[in-house]
């Protein structure tokens, strides 16, 4: 681990301490699977409003196996690309019942193996439930990690490999927490608040906005 990366991860744990937490509401390693196949392009705040209800009229990956795909799709219609997550649903929770005996799959094979699940959903439930070192490339991740200079590519498998070279294992999990409350409070997708933000002399983003900055009031004229 390089100094500076030293540096940005210790900013990261004196802002928002070294806590693990998921924001998904969950009970349960099934819970927590089918809840994270519902958050894809969709708020945390809004899988958890449906989940709250959806939980207690399925109260067993028997009854997702079973539900009916209509009425399913209508129990999670606003969170979005309901058709497609109804489906991936029903067939995940029938595969774990059917080849795993009814419990969440440990290996990230066998999990990527399951009907809409990627390696980011994997990586969640390892994760969370699992306590295995993994990191989840979601929006935040991609987007700060390439502000921070971590990575440059646009794939997020290759990000994952790339955060994985650069951050002590040890710190996997906690980046994934810290960066998304990061990417939600400052370093937001449309005008971040760099000027309050405490990583902005590590950011290369707002470096190159200073540079041009200061080119053009060095400009004749100005």
């Amino acid at each position: 681990m390089t100094k500076r990366t030293k540096e940005i991860l210790e900013l990261l744990d004196k802002k928002y301490s070294t806590e693990y937490k998921c924001y998904l509401h969950h009970e349960t390693p099934w819970q927590l699977l089918i809840a994270t196949i519902l958050s894809a392009q969709c708020t945390d705040a809004r899988v958890n409003i449906v989940t709250e209800k959806l939980f207690k009229k399925y109260t067993s990956l028997q009854d997702f196996a079973d539900a009916d795909l209509v009425e399913l799709e209508q129990d999670i219609r606003s969170t979005g690309f309901y058709r497609n997550k109804a489906r991936n649903i029903k067939a995940c929770a029938g595969a774990i019942m059917e080849k795993h005996g009814g419990e969440v799959p440990r290996d990230i094979e066998e999990l990527t193996a399951l009907p809409g699940v990627g390696r980011k959903t994997a990586n969640v439930i390892r994760g969370n439930i699992f306590h295995e070192p993994s990191i989840v490339v979601d929006t935040h991740v991609k987007r700060i990690s390439k502000r921070l200079g971590f990575t440059v590519s646009e794939d997020p498998e290759k990000i994952e490999y790339d955060l994985m070279k650069v951050l002590p294992e040890d710190h996997w999990i906690l980046y994934n927490i810290q960066i998304i409350t990061f990417g939600r409070e400052i370093c937001t997708a449309r005008n971040p608040g760099c000027e309050e933000c405490f990583l902005q002399d590590y950011c290369l983003e707002y470096g190159a906005q200073k540079k041009k900055k200061r080119k053009t009031a060095d400009k004749p004229g100005k």
